[in-house]
């Protein structure tokens, strides 16, 4: 069975259709203006991400009748990165459409280096290419994508003051000390091995003295995982098994490699698990690094319990928490 295969040729860019702004100078001003606009918004949406990000707390909250309660901060800062990114491309377009010459170029493909004569006919043809779009005598197109443009720019550099400065000392302290009871989280409820089944996991913080309040900072540093095992499953020397109780043990949460919160527990396997780089801890052996690229153990905080029963911290941390640096990176 024979088939008849009809060759298509290509057509190439369809053939130029007049626009008002090839012969009216006052379209042409119109549809300059309305880029400039374009651009010009896109400024305004870095400018809105920019505010977001440095003078909006952490802690209002606005209610939108699609959304919720939502957190202000993040919804305007993903807001303001929106319109910036979407008025360039917006205005970039509107140019293309209205004001850049939409002629079909072809330029032939030559092996290795061109000839000098072809150098110079390409340099020649695009500095036509840009007088015919324009960008020499369009100076209000111009400042208004260099504006768009620049302060986009400043998008991923601002975002690199969450990286914040090395922490110093800061993480050498923690609200634990001896005697604090250990608290559910949230809640605030305070705990007794009794509320700890085999295999059981908690997150806890350190129980508030009367005045105090929590701040995100302290949250950050304090927070606990509190697992119960069987005492016979523990393979701990003798100073770290007393730093348990019952079965029960406690580690940071933040995990000793970027700081991410170690948050995912494989009961089976007895292996905590930080979901952002995917290092793995052993919590029989004291949650010694078995994967991943953590450099150090989850610090362990040592527990006992008080008169009445409940949890308590035996002592404070006796390291820092947080990030492994060079001077502290041995397991």
């Amino acid at each position: 069975m024979s088939h008849e295969i009809e060759a298509i040729k290509d057509p190439g860019v369809p053939a130029h259709v007049h626009r008002q702004a090839d012969s009216d100078p006052k379209a042409e001003k119109k549809a300059e203006r309305q880029v400039a606009i374009l651009f010009g918004l896109s400024a305004v949406g870095t400018l809105l991400f920019i505010y977001s990000y440095i003078w909006l707390p952490e802690d209002v909250f606005i209610y939108l009748p699609v959304l919720g309660t939502t957190n202000a901060k993040q919804l305007f800062l993903g807001l303001g990165l929106a319109l910036s990114l979407f008025f360039i491309g917006a205005g970039a377009i509107h140019w293309a459409k209205t004001l850049m010459p939409d002629e079909e170029v072809i330029a032939m493909r030559h092996e290795m280096r061109s000839e000098d004569s072809d150098r110079k006919d390409f340099v020649a043809s695009a500095k036509e290419g840009a007088a015919a779009a324009g960008l020499g005598r369009r100076s209000l197109i111009k400042r208004s994508l260099g504006l768009s443009l620049g302060l986009v720019g400043l998008s991923p550099l601002l975002l690199l003051r969450d990286l914040g400065p090395l922490p110093g000392k800061d993480l050498e302290t923690t609200s634990w000390k001896s005697g604090t009871r250990l608290v559910t989280d949230p809640g605030d409820r305070p705990i007794k091995p009794s509320d700890l089944e085999v295999g059981a996991v908690a997150q806890v913080l350190p129980a508030l003295a009367p005045g105090e309040e929590r701040t995100l900072n302290n949250i950050g540093k304090d927070a606990v995982l509190l697992i119960r095992l069987r005492p016979e499953e523990f393979q701990l020397d003798a100073e770290k098994l007393a730093m348990t109780h019952e079965g029960i043990i406690a580690f940071s949460k933040i995990c000793s490699h970027m700081g991410c919160a170690v948050a995912l527990y494989e009961q089976q396997t007895k292996h905590l698990l930080c979901p952002c780089h995917q290092s793995t801890f052993d919590v029989p052996r004291g949650a010694k690094v078995i994967f991943g690229p953590a450099a150090r153990p989850l610090p362990q905080l040592a527990i006992s319990v008080d008169q009445e029963g409940y949890l308590v911290a035996q002592r404070p941390f006796s390291e820092p928490v947080g990030p492994s640096y060079w001077e502290r990176n041995s397991q």
